[in-house]
């Protein structure tokens, strides 16, 4: 089964999936050129992670300094939702 893009992963599954190749290039017991490409995905998990993250925080400040006395807009989800 071919891996997921880290893009359409849930945060979740992306830094359980890094977290099991951290644990495996650190165990040091895999072929380097095999090692290279678990390197490659862990990178790609980690930065659609960082960027989630920051999706995240952002929406939570926006929603922590929120005016109360502003008019009410439509609601229209982003493309992740």
């Amino acid at each position: 089964m071919a891996a997921k893009k880290p893009e359409n992963m849930a945060f979740e599954a992306a830094l359980d999936e890094l977290d099991a190749i951290v644990n495996e290039l650190e165990s040091g017991d895999i072929p380097l050129e095999d090692a290279l490409k678990k390197f490659e995905r862990g990178i790609s998990l980690a930065r659609n992670s960082q960027l989630k993250l920051t999706q995240a925080e952002q929406r939570v400040e926006i929603l922590l300094h929120a005016d109360d006395n502003a008019p009410l807009t439509d609601f229209e989800p982003s493309h992740d939702e």
